[in-house]
């Protein structure tokens, strides 16, 4: 899994993908969206790895099986939370 994380000030953004959705163009409906390189392709880590980052983020972007079912895992978030876009698990967390 690749992650990267964004930080200003006290907002902690956690970007998150599976490896092998790098450069993947998903659509749903009218839209299209695009697993971008420069936005998701970070740090190659461990389910340990993730589960520390999305324990200090404030929003996180999830896409792909192997991140979403870590995030559910560690309980982060909740599986009916999780959305499908051409086949591919996406969950996003905004902590209010």
């Amino acid at each position: 899994m690749y992650l990267k994380i964004y930080k200003n000030g006290t907002n902690v953004l956690v970007a998150a993908c599976d490896k092998e959705l790098i450069g993947k163009k998903l659509k749903h409906g009218d839209a299209a969206i695009e697993i971008r390189r420069d936005f998701y392709e970070g740090e190659d880590v461990s389910e340990e790895e993730l589960q520390n980052a999305l324990q200090k983020a404030t929003t996180a972007n999830l896409f792909g099986e192997k991140t979403v079912n870590c995030a559910v895992k560690c309980g982060i978030i909740d599986l009916d939370s999780v959305i499908m876009i051409d086949c591919v698990p996406h969950a996003q967390i905004f902590w209010v």
